[in-house]
């Protein structure tokens, strides 16, 4: 049977990676876990469920996962958020995949929970990502933010089962991490070489907002819908503003 870690990057998760860390007990052969000097109990909680806990300066979401991916001694890798954990379901589908041998990659499906309710709709779900893949041949690519895995062939099995992504707390949590996102992209934007109008930011933020609450029918998630797709849209104006800045910036 081939060997199955599961790979964690943490900052700061002492609310999240006990949760996740517990969901993976029964699956994982090898636990790791790579943190930015982390100054809450992140350390503490991840050796109580047998961790390997290693502790290394943030490069940058790609560059950091493959030197996780480099520590790995199995065959293969479950990459997971600390604000992740696997359902009882999927737990289960993992353990038969490993008993049938594990080959090539496989996706996995996120329910994510905002503020306390699950999200079925706003373009949040279905959310398949690529996550567990052989060690040999896989790595991380983007420079900036929105990483992307590459395998040596395409994921061929999508599980069934959700992972449940428990992502914001709070809308103020989820703004200050929309307009973080935004800000990375903005730089990856402009290291491209994108341009922008003057009123892109303003476009850009009535569409998304459109699309997520009425085309993505996050209407049907409530009240927590219409403030996925505001949040989401006021990002879209901190992302192209500050695009814009950064070309103003740099042209003279």
């Amino acid at each position: 049977m081939k060997k199955l870690a599961v790979v964690v990057i943490t900052l700061n998760e002492e609310r999240n990676i006990a949760r996740c860390l517990a969901s993976v007990q029964s699956i994982a052969d090898e636990i790791i876990v790579l943190d930015a000097f982390s100054t809450d109990k992140t350390g503490e909680i991840c050796a109580s469920y047998n961790a390997q806990f290693v502790q290394r300066a943030w490069e940058g979401y790609a560059a950091t996962k493959n030197y996780l991916n480099s520590l790995v001694t199995c065959d293969y890798i479950l990459s997971l958020d600390a604000d992740e954990a696997l359902s009882q379901d999927l737990i289960t589908e993992i353990q038969q995949a490993k008993a049938a041998g594990l080959a090539g990659s496989y996706n996995v499906n996120r329910l994510t929970n905002y503020c306390g309710k699950w999200i079925y709709h706003s373009g949040w779900f279905p959310d398949i990502k690529p996550r567990l893949f052989p060690k040999e041949g896989s790595y991380w690519s983007g420079e900036y933010v929105h990483e992307v895995l590459i395998t040596p062939e395409p994921a061929h099995h999508t599980f069934k089962a959700v992972v449940e992504h428990y992502s914001y707390y709070s809308y103020v949590d989820h703004r200050a991490r929309a307009d973080k996102y935004s800000l990375l992209t903005a730089k990856k934007f402009f290291m491209a070489g994108k341009k922008v109008g003057f009123l892109k930011p303003y476009i850009s933020a009535i569409g998304r907002f459109i699309a997520m609450y009425l085309l993505k029918k996050g209407f049907l998630d409530g009240w927590m819908g219409f403030k996925i797709a505001q949040i989401s849209a006021q990002s879209n104006v901190v992302k192209y503003k500050e695009l814009i800045r950064l070309h103003r910036e740099n042209t003279h």
